[in-house]
């Protein structure tokens, strides 16, 4: 499905923790999550780190729709 929405001219990026994954199904930019039952939280963590945790994947995400790759790629975030 993500290759057929970039071949229509959508920019696409997939937020997933499972890389291996998303690279099988041709996904092109993937930005890592934190976990399967919480992809952009930590429930051990504080309600201010986790806005934290989720803004910076949500900016890379943004970052990432914007540049122009060749190949797939797995754009890095903060741990």
């Amino acid at each position: 499905m993500v290759k057929e929405v970039e071949k229509a001219g959508f920019p696409v990026v997939i937020l997933c923790n499972l890389i291996p994954v998303a690279k099988s199904v041709g996904a092109n930019k993937i930005v890592p999550t934190i976990s399967i039952p919480y992809p952009l939280g930590d429930p051990a963590t504080s309600q201010e780190e986790q806005l934290k945790l989720r803004r910076h994947r949500v900016e890379v995400a943004l970052d990432a729709l914007a540049q122009d790759i060749e190949e797939q790629t797995v754009f890095k975030v903060k741990i």
